[in-house]
């Protein structure tokens, strides 16, 4: 069965998407496995699947390289919302539920392929600062942040090896951000996700979850975080009152890069 896709990526983060309203096909985790192969496919960070919705514009799935349905990718709901506006669904601002609950994107410019795009993003209510200075909360997938003094490391044999330590467990192993901070609200971060099994260019979940924990442990005045992660720049911006980190909202790129057609 030869399907149509679109690759599109955001900041660096990559990914394959398939507009699956109105049909009951689904592909195989290890359909999506080969389709992100960056050997032997197309190759992506993830693949998405835009639905139909009763209660939104439209439905997102996100599934991770390696096949299985995945949490909330940040980074992926700016795409599929670019998505969603070159296929005509929507206004300048998209509403869309995904696994962790319903999310709005707003198109804030367009520029050919490239769009400025601002996700809102769940609330946060827990942020849990371990005793070695690691921190732990979920943004909609869950996330370990390290504040390091330089980034020059090995992010994907450390990545590894905090993914799958006994602190990351109740989270069936976090996604690990490594982070340096360079003034108030600045900060430049490298992430290893859990899923690629890789370092990528940008996290925007992990974003997220950076800039809350920086405001949690060190800059309680912060509600607007710029973020340099290899692959572009990210911003994150929230209000927060008794504990609760709430209107968070990830502004970021979103492009096209092109379509083709894949024999699933």
């Amino acid at each position: 069965m030869t399907k149509e896709f679109w690759k599109y990526e955001g900041a660096g983060n990559d990914f394959v998407l398939l507009d699956l309203r109105n049909t009951n096909f689904e592909p195989s985790a290890e359909q999506i496995n080969k389709i992100c192969d960056r050997r032997r496919g197309v190759g992506a960070d993830g693949l998405m699947i835009l639905a139909d919705s009763k209660v939104a514009d439209f439905a997102m799935r996100y599934f991770n390289a390696d096949g299985p349905e995945a949490t909330m990718c940040g980074n992926g709901g700016r795409c599929i919302a670019w998505f969603a506006d070159h296929l005509g669904i929507g206004g300048d601002t998209k509403t869309f539920e995904a696994i962790d609950g319903m999310h709005s994107a707003e198109i804030l410019s367009r520029q050919g392929d490239t769009a400025t795009v601002r996700l809102q993003m769940v609330d946060v209510e827990r942020v849990e600062v371990l005793s070695d200075g690691d921190v732990l909360l979920d943004t909609g997938s869950p996330h370990l942040v390290r504040f390091v003094e330089s980034l020059d490391m090995d992010v994907v044999g450390l990545g590894r090896e905090l993914r799958y330590s006994p602190k990351t467990a109740p989270t069936k192993g976090a996604n690990i951000n490594f982070v340096r901070v360079e003034g108030e609200g600045q900060v430049a971060l490298r992430t290893y996700e859990r899923g690629v099994e890789d370092e990528t260019l940008a996290c925007g979940t992990g974003a997220t979850a950076t800039a809350i924990a920086l405001h949690h442990t060190s800059q309680p005045n912060m509600r607007h975080c710029d973020l340099a992660a290899r692959g572009g720049d990210l911003a994150v911006d929230f209000e927060h009152k008794d504990g609760r980190y709430t209107s968070i909202r990830l502004t970021g790129p979103a492009r096209r890069v092109f379509r083709g057609e894949w024999e699933f």
